[in-house]
């Protein structure tokens, strides 16, 4: 199921008309008030989330999910009219997954759906992962440092997996940054800025991953 809150009619009916019709669940959300109310009812698979919204904003709205334990996990999509590289590197700083500039297609949005579902979808897998103190059950979302449970954002999770799966080979920077922010994003910072909260979260195990210079980044392997 595909949760979209945006305040236009228009656009909301032609959103969720589109997605239907490619074979997608989806519910439509006039105002925050409502949204949270289906969040309490079923947690959805994605979210669409406008920023200008009433009662309350959509980046405010996506600090509330990425700070819930039950929702910090749960793909973002942002929707806005607002198309400036300072309200995009904010939203994907803050956890967003995607960003969708209005107007925009139907079909270049359903396109970013199915990327971002199929980034998501990767994450369940049944291999484990055991480096030094690290040990990491994707299938069942358990991430423990020296048998103690570690809290990540989404986006921290996906970037130690993308690590984890390169089995101690190097990962390009442009390689990261595809595969966790999708290939429209390119904004090298923000990934730094992941890399440091992601080793300071990881503890002891932080140093495992290691900086490779003008190229990317490992973990483990020699």
């Amino acid at each position: 199921m595909i949760y979209l809150l945006e305040d236009d009619d228009n656009i909301r009916k032609l959103v969720c008309y589109a997605l239907s019709k490619e074979g997608f669940g989806v519910q439509g959300y006039p105002a925050p008030k409502e949204f949270w109310k289906g969040m309490q009812e079923r947690l959805p698979e994605l979210i669409l989330l406008d920023i200008m919204l009433p009662q309350e904003d959509g980046l405010s709205i996506l600090h509330r999910l990425r700070d819930c334990r039950k929702t910090e996990h749960i793909p973002v999509i942002m929707l806005t009219a607002k198309a400036s590289e300072f309200d995009k590197v904010t939203g994907l700083d803050m956890g967003a997954d995607d960003y969708v500039a209005k107007p925009f297609g139907t079909m270049e949005l359903i396109a970013r759906v199915r990327a971002v579902l199929r980034r998501f979808e990767k994450t369940n897998q049944d291999k484990i992962y055991r480096i030094g103190e690290l040990y990491v059950e994707p299938a069942k979302h358990i991430i423990t440092v020296s048998g103690e449970a570690v809290s990540l954002s989404y986006k921290e999770y996906l970037l130690l997996l993308a690590l984890l799966e390169a089995e101690g080979n190097v990962v390009e920077r442009d390689r990261l940054l595809a595969g966790v922010w999708g290939e429209y994003y390119t904004e090298s910072r923000t990934l730094d800025v992941h890399i440091r909260k992601l080793r300071v979260k990881l503890g002891d195990a932080g140093s495992l991953i290691q900086t490779i210079k003008g190229i990317g980044y490992k973990i483990g392997g020699v």
